[in-house]
């Protein structure tokens, strides 16, 4: 489980440290801080980055765009990103267009409108459709995370971390190792989102992560999970028992 891993590239000391500042205060982290292009490009490929921050103005070039245009050139290298500037060039301002930033926002920036464009950066880019709201949060589901709003940030789950799910009436308690999460969705409808060769119903109201199962005990129709969680495995779903290979 982390936090939104963001990288900021911004050549003014005070303004990256007005950034990172933001950020932190509301739990995202900073991976890198770099003020060049060439820096960029390592802190980038040297880091897991969820979201980049980009001056489009570094000692006087337009190297934030170049640095869009770069990362844009491999498809699995793509990241959400978010424009800051203070010019007014319209040219530029086509050139950066060009590149698809999440958002273009002017300086001196806003802390809510950093924190509101990196929110939409990330559900755009993440999850154009999955995306259902949870109890006073919002949640995106892609392929590997779970990105829950709790506040004015965001949380990345991992999905592999999810021991089991849990339906409460309308609501699903998502259980990882270290924390519970309540969302606003259908048992069935949280089903279809996760990938099925790892995620079944055991019960009307569970579904289990199958990577995370030590013992099935059919005869009290119980599962024991990691961390000695436990789940109801009725009868209707003890097909179950067949899926699984081996028990730890």
């Amino acid at each position: 489980m982390d936090n939104i891993n963001v990288l900021i590239i911004e050549d003014s000391i005070a303004e990256s440290d007005a950034l990172v500042k933001v950020l932190e205060a509301y739990n995202y982290t900073v991976v890198a801080v770099a003020k060049t292009y060439k820096d960029a490009l390592a802190s980038f490929y040297d880091n897991k980055v969820d979201v980049v921050i980009i001056d489009i103005f570094l000692n006087g070039n337009p190297d934030g765009i170049t640095f869009a245009e770069t990362i844009n050139v491999v498809p699995d290298s793509t990241k959400p990103f978010v424009f800051l500037t203070s010019s007014t060039d319209r040219k530029i301002f086509e050139r950066a267009k060009l590149t698809q930033p999440f958002s273009f926002l002017m300086k001196p920036f806003n802390e809510l409108e950093i924190l509101y464009a990196i929110e939409m950066a990330v559900e755009k880019f993440y999850s154009q459709t999955d995306v259902f709201l949870g109890e006073e949060e919002n949640t995106v589901i892609s392929e590997e995370y779970l990105f829950i709003k709790k506040g004015k940030a965001l949380k990345k789950v991992l999905i592999t971390d999810i021991i089991y799910i849990h339906v409460e009436e309308k609501y699903c308690n998502i259980i990882t190792e270290k924390e519970k999460f309540v969302i606003l969705i259908s048992l069935t409808k949280i089903l279809e989102l996760l990938d099925s060769s790892s995620f079944c119903r055991t019960h009307r109201n569970y579904i289990v992560n199958t990577e995370k199962i030590v013992e099935i005990i059919p005869a009290d129709n119980l599962i024991i999970l990691s961390g000695n969680h436990k789940a109801t495995l009725s009868d209707k779903y003890k097909d179950l028992i067949k899926k699984i290979r081996t028990l730890k």
